[in-house]
């Protein structure tokens, strides 16, 4: 009776293990995470009142689109120009990598076309030329693969709307200090 006993819950340890083999090799799907984040543009954000956001496609090149993906570039001064229809990231300075080709002469802060639809250009230009107000950068990120611009129409904001900004941001910060403390 033992040995029947012993046997019956060997046999139960090597099901498992088959299943557990078995299984190995179909993994979780990957979930979407924060990490498709390339670069944020905190000063935007101080500097304006983003308004509206649009997403917009980034016409790359090789060597950038790998900077990209070591997460080098800087959009803290960069700007949206739109020229003859068609929309222009202009001061990003994207860093190009070491081990770039020797016959590439890379332009780290060369105009960068913005892929958008008719319709939202249209309103883009509507919002600069009667409205007065600014299109910039808000952040870059990866969609599907793809490196994409999420574009803010804003209103520039004067300096007591910066200070008063900054009042707001510092007594959330006290008030969640003294609720962690409490």
């Amino acid at each position: 009776m033992n040995f029947s006993a012993t046997l019956k819950s060997d046999n139960k340890k090597t099901d498992e293990m088959s299943t557990a083999v078995y299984n190995r090799g179909m993994g979780k799907k990957k979930t979407p995470s924060s990490d498709n984040t390339i670069v944020v543009n905190k000063k935007a954000r101080y500097d304006y009142f983003i308004e509206e956001t649009y997403e917009a496609g980034i016409v790359l090149e090789g060597w950038e689109v790998k900077s990209l993906r070591a997460k080098s570039i800087q959009v803290k001064e960069s700007y949206i120009l739109l020229k003859h229809g068609e929309a222009w990231l202009h001061g990003a300075h994207i860093t190009p990598l070491n081990t770039v080709s020797t016959h590439i002469k890379p332009d780290p802060v060369r105009a960068r076309k913005l892929l958008l639809h008719r319709n939202e250009i249209d309103r883009l230009v509507g919002a600069v030329e009667r409205k007065g107000y600014t299109i910039v950068p808000v952040k870059l990120y990866w969609k599907k693969g793809r490196a994409k611009v999420e574009v803010g129409v804003a209103k520039g904001k004067q300096q007591h709307d910066k200070r008063s900004t900054e009042k707001d941001r510092d007594w959330e910060r006290q008030k969640s200090r003294i609720l962690k403390n409490a």
